[in-house]
């Protein structure tokens, strides 16, 4: 693997300017298992000029030649798909399985769609059908700034970089300090794939260093971002003066409606979801709502759903959850837990503390309150850990009610067998996603919500033309 305490600039693996080395732990062990080095001004710099110099070749190349180097790169990716695992393991505490196959394997899953979605996808397209001389004209934005998170690393590195470059930009990846390898793996891949020079460059950094450089810079014409809304909100300040292109797939607090005609694995199907990569995925469904002649039954349901979830190190196979990314998470997940507890929500699985005989290492037990009302704190704040809260509901107006009384509006979930009530709840919802009766989204849908859940659109078309900006022409030559 290439040191870690360099960066990928221009093709190549160069030292920072002015090393500052932090070292990345292992949320299993608590013991650092890598080092790297913060950028600063000199490395963000260097890396937005190289991306610069290369957009006016890279813009013009085929779209054709653009694909097949994505093609490339997805070759590489899959050959590479166990040290990827590793890398994420060691730096975020996925368990084995969980890495491989999901952390790794929605990376492919993306490639593949944004690959399927660029083949048919026409740059230049009449206005109308019967305006042929009317034109719409799809370009790219020019250097782009990627800010991604450490909970799904490659999620959100293949979200941004493979969309950004088949439209024709340059970029900039700034990856989580606290789970920085994978991205030093993908940045191999991209050398080994041949993407011309600059084209991609990353420099490793913090928020408040190459987070806010790449947000101020007045070469670079988008920042795209991913994580908490807090962040989010000073990204958009930070990026105001250059009027620049902001992109923000921000938290969540999704609400889960249950109602007593669901089926009868609609309660566990909802806390395993829950608790799926120890609770870090911003569409998780937190908040279950649950008609009140059916609460008794659910709450006792997710009681057995977190009782019978193991928790072990990530480094061992199975299907366990892990450990939750730092120490820092750890602290405000506990202080969370214990302020449901002092609200008054009863605790009915879990709770503070290490899980049973476990003595280092980031682990949160699977935690289930009942009781829970709309205003506590648990209810209002996204945990981000494997909690959660049950509030039940008397009606379908209440339940809607409930669940809107968010400042997010990522993801909600409906659970039902009479399909008209589907229908109704799922305009009715405000979120950029709602999925029911666990069927997933379509492949090539968009993921990203409202209000402060941030409006990107990611993945399929939307993620494509996320990335470019439409140009209206007028007298054009259809017979030119």
């Amino acid at each position: 693997m290439a040191d870690k305490r360099k960066f990928y600039i221009d093709g190549a693996w160069v030292e920072p300017a002015a090393p500052r080395d932090l070292e990345v732990i292992d949320p299993s062990t608590e013991e650092p298992v890598a080092v790297i080095s913060l950028g600063d001004q000199p490395d963000t710099d260097a890396a937005v000029a190289a991306a610069k110099a290369a957009f006016p070749g890279w813009s013009a190349v085929p779209p054709a030649e653009r694909l097949a180097h994505v093609e490339n790169i997805l070759a590489v990716y899959k050959r590479r798909a166990q040290d990827m695992a590793d890398a994420i393991t060691a730096e975020m505490g996925a368990p084995q399985d969980l890495a491989l196959e999901d952390q790794v394997g929605v990376g492919t899953y993306h490639i593949q769609t944004f690959i399927d979605a660029f083949r048919t996808f026409e740059f230049i397209r009449p206005l109308h059908p019967d305006t042929p001389t009317s034109m719409v004209a799809w370009e790219p934005v020019g250097v782009v700034g990627l800010i991604t998170p450490w909970n799904w690393p490659m999620n959100q590195v293949t979200l941004k970089v493979i969309p950004a470059i088949l439209a024709g930009n340059t970029v900039v990846l700034k990856p989580s300090e606290i789970a920085p390898l994978s991205s030093v793996v993908w940045s191999e891949i991209i050398d080994e794939a041949g993407l011309p020079k600059g084209v991609y460059n990353m420099v490793n950094g913090d928020g408040v260093g190459v987070g806010t450089q790449l947000s101020v810079h007045p070469d670079v014409e988008m920042i795209s971002f991913t994580g908490s809304t807090r962040a989010g909100i000073a990204i958009t300040k930070a990026a105001a003066d250059t009027v620049k292109k902001v992109v923000l797939e921000l938290g969540g607090k999704g609400a889960n409606l249950v109602f007593a005609d669901a089926d009868e694995k609609a309660v566990a199907r909802g806390a395993r979801h829950c608790f799926y990569n120890s609770g870090q995925s911003c569409n998780a469904p937190t908040r279950m709502l649950v008609e009140r002649s059916f609460y008794d039954t659910a709450v006792e349901q997710a009681r057995k759903v977190a009782e019978e979830t193991p928790v072990a190190t990530a480094h061992q196979p199975g299907r366990h959850i892990g450990p939750v990314v730092s120490k820092q998470q750890w602290d405000k997940i506990q202080d969370l837990i214990q302020k449901g507890i002092d609200e008054g929500a009863r605790l009915v699985a879990g709770g503070p503390g290490l899980p049973e005989g476990v003595n280092r290492g980031y682990f949160v037990r699977p935690t289930v309150f009942a009781d829970v009302t709309n205003d506590m704190t648990i209810a209002r704040q996204e945990i981000f850990g494997p909690v959660l809260s049950i509030i039940p509901f008397d009606s379908e107006e209440e339940a809607v009610a409930i669940a809107n009384d968010t400042i997010y509006g990522l993801t909600n979930y409906v659970q039902t067998q009479d399909g008209k009530r589907r229908n109704r709840l799922a305009r009715q919802l405000r979120a950029g996603m709602v999925e029911t009766n666990g069927q997933s989204r379509g492949r090539g849908s968009a993921f990203g919500g409202v209000k402060a859940s941030g409006r990107a659109r990611e993945g399929g078309v939307w993620g494509l033309e996320e990335f470019m900006d439409s140009k209206q022409i007028s007298g054009w030559d259809p017979e030119a």
